[in-house]
């Protein structure tokens, strides 16, 4: 009998996603309140993203906040997802739930609430019903964001591979179709800045996983990557690191392949994280597998 083939693991995109949105408005953070996977009620119906204006009057000036009121449900499309028809009457229909979900009855007003769709690729059927049978405008406002006008909630359409990089460089770059290597130089030296936090590593480690054979045309990305990796490491290594955090790093340098699977299989098997130090430094030396190999031995 042959083997089964081994799935390749799932991306999760949608956490990704929660953390690149609140990295794209992090200029306002202090005045909105992030929320991910809403549940609504009892049962299992959840909000991809709910965020919350702090102070209803203070206006969000970036770009794909402009449209916000004080309660704004966020739809997210992953790049293999595609927006549909039913997908914006569910939306609706939550959004309609969240406003009704309270103890006080119109304690949200409908004016207060808005809805964003986010997808990668442009949903020409949805916005075609739109059109023709709900009778609603699509404006184009700027570079991948649409307001969909003619409902008494403001709708907004965030196509995320028309994004301005010089603005949205984050959510334009949750993709696995990364198409310019000057992008990935980009995103390296922006979590060079900011790879202390969270939101930060969360995207990044994404978008490498999902772009890995972009990040390996340049040489100098992939050292670039292990010296911020290797940062991270002896960062973890002084809070006392699990061996599962240091399975994941692993399997990241894996998939950037700086490390083949024999040797990985070796070093976890091992179970030592000075192991994982010595092959960052040894990878800085630019000495080849082989020989860190017996010197392992």
């Amino acid at each position: 009998m042959e083997e089964q083939k081994q799935k390749p693991h799932a991306l999760q995109w949608h956490p990704a996603f929660y953390a690149g949105i609140q990295i794209e408005l992090e200029s306002e953070a202090d005045l909105l309140l992030f929320e991910n996977e809403h549940q609504l009620g009892t049962k299992p119906k959840e909000i991809d993203v709910l965020i919350v204006k702090k102070e209803k009057e203070v206006p969000i000036r970036k770009n794909i906040g402009r449209i916000f009121r004080t309660h704004n449900i966020v739809e997210y499309k992953s790049p293999t997802d595609y927006l549909s028809v039913d997908d914006f009457y569910k939306v609706y229909g939550y959004t309609c739930f969240y406003k009704a979900d309270t103890a006080k009855a119109d304690s949200i007003g409908i004016q207060d609430i808005t809805i964003t769709f986010v997808c990668h690729r442009y949903p020409r059927r949805l916005l075609r019903h739109l059109k023709e049978e709900r009778g609603y405008e699509i404006r184009n406002e700027e570079d991948g964001i649409y307001y969909i006008i003619g409902d008494k909630i403001p709708i907004q359409l965030i196509l995320t591979q028309k994004l301005s990089e010089d603005e949205n460089l984050w959510l334009k770059s949750l993709t696995d179709e990364l198409k310019e290597t000057e992008t990935a130089k980009r995103l390296l030296e922006q979590y060079e800045k900011h790879k202390g936090n969270g939101l930060y590593q969360s995207v990044m480690n994404l978008i490498v996983h999902a772009n890995k054979e972009k990040f390996q045309e340049a040489k100098s990305m992939c050292e670039a990557l292990e010296e911020l990796m290797k940062d991270e490491l002896e960062a973890k290594k002084a809070e006392g690191i699990t061996q599962g955090k240091a399975e994941g790093i692993l399997e990241l340098l894996s998939d950037l392949g700086q490390v083949s699977e024999d040797l990985k299989a070796k070093i976890m098997g091992q179970k030592n994280i000075d192991i994982l130090n010595q092959w960052l430094k040894y990878a800085a030396r630019s000495e080849t597998i082989q020989d860190f190999e017996q010197k392992i031995q």
